[in-house]
């Protein structure tokens, strides 16, 4: 007999109802990864140290697990602070850190957040080779040691970039430590490598042990890229540095004479805030000038932002620190590391490429680029049949895009293979087209990366070429078929023009959490770089490339970032009294914003001019760095001060004043009004609002006897009214305040861009202008 309809449905309702009820208490009962951020002065007289109370503030919250039942007296404390931050890092449950808010003494709580890496021609391009100019720059770098952290995946000390031939002994200031670990040991330490630590508690607690055997749980880079942006920041210089022969030449850092301290913070599956923070935190103690950081997650507010918390520390203490933007352009609004104590950095191309070429068998060549040097080659006087395996030439599909599994050997083999760039790395889809039997690779761009081409050093003859000339070789391939080709390397290729150009890749502004706050900051080269590599991995990461080098050739705001970083370690090294916001300020003021054309820097994805939302200030120019004129200076107070604008609450400022007595003086009438060296105004919905006035403070760095005269872009929907207009100064490191009016006139619905330059007959110190109006109601 059949049972009650009504009967069964209720029994499944209840039966889902009571699954989903303990599948949300055990996620509740879950341990995940914290930082605990904790008001140091509000400790009680009653603990010895700070790691007491916050053990015992932890204790007092935690859950009656089995391990406490047992008699495990666990705090599940896996990192404490207490230099650029003050707190821990814990393993808790949500329960706990609910009942964690509620006490007194917790300014924040945040969950562990994931980062990602934002993966020597550049130091000639960027005037820093010529004889005339390294005896400028080398006077007095020996009275000044500058110590550079990198916050990365290690070092690979047996490089060439990282010999300390000719080096002084280690600054007695220096309490950092060399720890040791398999493949690691304290003689790989030098009077260069300074210092070398690994952090990894925070990625062990969220992905389980590091296996030793297939992993170096020490200092050691196995992945290649920390050691390409320690060499690229103070590398020494190595004679005949190539890959595979392409780029020959002196490979050096920007700052040769300085010292690296390595901090690996990224592993196999990532890198995590937690021990991102401990390795900020350990480095501000150990005694680091500069930090350099290419790697980045989702963007988040300042207050929620463990790395921006953390750099403010670090800021407060005099490090300057160098972030890269991300590799999410061209789309708009998608840049990382935004803070305003940040110099925030893109990328761009140099004037070197590696060219190569497509011969179609219409007779047609096609330009593009590749690092291939391998032992196939194809005859350059014989075509090969030509195949795409998509079903247009716009459209990519799984097959055109060439990933895993997709191509049929019978379709393939013995054919240059066209693919769609996508989903998969650039030389994996090379290496699919090698397994079906292909003897050669066309790797076309698609929308999304445009007219840009980056060179790869891949594992079968292969062309990278534009999205245009790549829809033109699609369309010649689908419509004929007996479609052929063949490709030819040219090597390397100096000189390029236009160059420097904005790299598609680069994230754009605007900045989406301050829109008063211009970024990125600057572009670096970041495209096509050679720098020191690992001689665990072959020059194109994928694991079946057996090849070994010493160099490797990569782009990405991760090459761009450590650009910025030496230059900053050489500005501090000539201007030992210089804060971390007048060295981003002489490096803001003097970019450039056109090429070796003298045309607007143009942008890569659309080949237009690109703007200050893709370049910010412009392109840096180091020589032009070193004898600013003026500075913009921001102190801590200053910043804190931008903070108290941006409608934080009491407890998320005081995530930032930890014990350094900060405060809202409300000083700033707006985010605008902070003493930046970029301009951006934001006209309010409400047109009753007609004018908007910023104000700027600007500190003379330049001969004590100084007059200056403003000049000003014009703008198609505001007047612009300065005053004073000149500035005249009597003596060094005189500060002289200006402001700077815009009044509507007929607003734009895009933004508009400009500039505002103070001249003296020799220094032109340039603040880029971005004029944004919001929709009316």
């Amino acid at each position: 007999m059949a049972e009650n309809p009504v009967k069964c449905l209720f029994l499944v309702l209840t039966s889902y109802l009571y699954f989903a009820f303990v599948v949300s208490e055990s996620n509740s009962l879950m341990k995940k990864t914290y930082i605990v951020q904790m008001d140091k002065s509000a400790m009680p007289a009653s603990f010895s140290t700070p790691l007491e109370w916050y053990s015992s503030k932890l204790k007092s919250v935690m859950s009656k697990t089995q391990s406490q039942v047992d008699g495990n007296d666990e705090d599940g404390i896996i990192y404490s602070y207490q230099n650029a931050f003050h707190g821990v890092a814990a393993q808790l449950n949500e329960k706990e850190v609910e009942r964690l808010k509620e006490e007194d003494g917790v300014d924040a709580v945040l969950p562990e957040t994931e980062y990602q890496l934002h993966t020597t021609r550049s130091p000639m391009f960027l005037g820093l080779e010529p004889e005339e100019s390294a005896s400028i720059w080398s006077q007095k770098l020996a009275d000044h040691d500058v110590i550079v952290g990198v916050l990365d995946t290690g070092i690979w000390p047996e490089s060439g970039s990282f010999n300390d031939t000719g080096m002084t002994p280690v600054p007695s200031h220096w309490k950092g430590a060399c720890e040791t670990g398999r493949g690691f040991q304290k003689h790989h330490c030098n009077r260069k490598i300074v210092g070398a630590r690994v952090f990894y508690r925070g990625y062990e607690a969220a992905t389980g042990k590091i296996n030793e055997k297939t992993e170096y749980k020490s200092p050691r880079d196995q992945d290649g890229h920390g050691t390409h942006t320690a060499a690229t920041v103070a590398g020494s210089p190595v004679r005949g540095a190539n890959l595979l022969g392409y780029a020959y030449g002196t490979a050096r850092g920007m700052a040769p004479g300085a010292r690296i301290a390595a901090y690996k913070v990224c592993w196999t599956g990532g890198c995590f805030s937690s021990d991102i923070l401990s390795a900020v935190d350990r480095a501000v103690a150990d005694g680091v000038n500069i930090l350099s950081i290419s790697l980045g997650g989702g963007a988040s507010s300042y207050s929620h932002d463990s790395l921006a918390i953390a750099t403010f520390g670090a800021m407060e203490m005099g490090v300057f620190v160098s972030c890269s933007a991300g590799n999410g352009g061209p789309d708009p609004v998608s840049l990382t590391n935004v803070s305003p104590w940040i110099t925030t950095v893109g990328a761009s191309t140099m004037d070197r490429d590696f060219p190569a070429s497509v011969k179609l068998g219409s007779g047609r060549t096609i330009a593009g680029v590749s690092l291939y040097k391998g032992r196939r080659f194809l005859q350059a006087n014989k075509q090969y049949p030509l195949v795409y395996m998509g079903s247009n030439s716009s459209s990519p599909d799984p097959s055109s895009l060439c990933l895993e599994g997709t191509l049929d050997p019978h379709i393939v083999s013995g054919k240059i293979v066209i693919c769609d760039r996508g989903i998969s790395p650039r030389v994996q889809k090379g290496q699919v087209v090698k397994d079906a039997g292909g003897v050669g690779m066309i790797l076309t761009n698609t929308a999304a990366n445009g007219e840009e081409l980056v060179a790869d050093c891949h594992l079968l003859p292969a062309v990278a070429v534009g999205e245009m000339e790549g829809k033109a070789i699609k369309h010649y391939a689908l419509s004929n078929r007996r479609a052929t080709a063949t490709l030819e390397f040219r090597g390397t290729r100096l000189g390029v023009r236009p160059s420097p150009v904005v790299a598609a890749f680069s994230s754009r502004g605007p900045n989406f959490l301050t829109l008063e706050i211009l970024k990125p900051d600057v572009i670096a080269p970041g495209v096509n770089i050679l720098a020191a590599w690992t001689g665990e991995l072959g020059p194109s990461s994928v694991p079946t490339d057996h090849r070994r080098v010493g160099f490797n050739i990569l782009s990405g705001t991760s090459m761009s970032c450590p650009h910025v970083s030496g230059i900053a370690a050489l500005l501090k090294a000539r201007h030992p009294d210089w804060s971390p916001a007048a060295i981003k300020s002489a490096l803001m003021t003097t970019a450039y914003v056109h090429d070796n054309i003298h045309n607007p820097l143009v942008d890569a994805s659309t080949a237009a001019a690109s703007t200050p939302y893709d370049h910010g200030a412009g392109h840096i120019n180091p020589l032009k760095a070193l004898d600013p004129g003026l500075v913009y200076d921001i102190s801590a107070q200053d910043y804190f001060e931008f903070l108290c604008t941006q409608k934080l609450t009491a407890m998320q400022l005081k995530a930032f004043s930890k014990s350094s007595n900060l405060s809202c003086h409300h000083k700033l009438s707006s985010p605008g009004d902070l003493n930046y060296p970029a301009i951006s105004v934001v006209f309010p919905e409400d047109t009753a609002i007609s004018t908007l006035t910023l104000h700027r403070t600007a500190t003379n760095v330049g001969p004590p006897n100084s007059s200056y005269h403003v000049v000003v872009s014009p703008f198609k929907g505001v007047t612009v009214d300065v005053e004073p207009k000149s500035l005249k100064f009597s003596r060094r490191n005189q500060k002289l305040s200006y402001k700077i009016s815009f009044t509507r006139r007929s607003p734009q619905t895009m933004p508009e861009f400009g500039g505002l330059i103070w001249k003296d007959g020799v220094h032109k110190v340039r603040s880029p202008i971005a004029i944004t109006w919001l929709a009316p109601l």
